[in-house]
Order: C-alpha cells, then structure tokens, then sequence
C-alpha cells in the first residue's frame, strides 16, 4: 500500500493499478497541472536564466 501523492488516498501497489501511484486520472491530472505550473519544482540552480536567448544551442 503506498498513499496517493494528491489525495492521500491508501493505493494497492499491483499491476492492476492503471494510475499508480495514483488513485484516479483525476490525481493524476492534478499532479500533472502542478508540475505544468511550476508549483512542484525540484530545487537548483535555473538552466536557462530568462534572458539567455538560446544561442548557446544552436550548435546542437
């Protein structure tokens, strides 16, 4: 048993389970909509910072 990162909901860690870690697409999709919207972030330094145009990939 693993808890739903969303919801907390108690999960069934088995192959049956379609949206593991999940408990339904609805949690699934809300996770995936806090990651769209930067409210998950996995800390470190920016990659890009924002008004680097792009040049040094140009190259790639």
């Amino acid at each position: 048993m693993v808890a739903c990162p969303t919801c907390r909901k108690p999960v069934v860690w088995t192959a049956a389970e379609k949206f593991k870690p999940f408990c339904s697409e609805r949690c699934k999709m809300i996770d995936l909509g806090d990651w769209a919207t930067e409210a998950h972030k996995i800390p470190g330094p920016p990659l890009l910072s924002e008004d680097d145009d792009g040049a040094d990939f140009e190259s790639y």
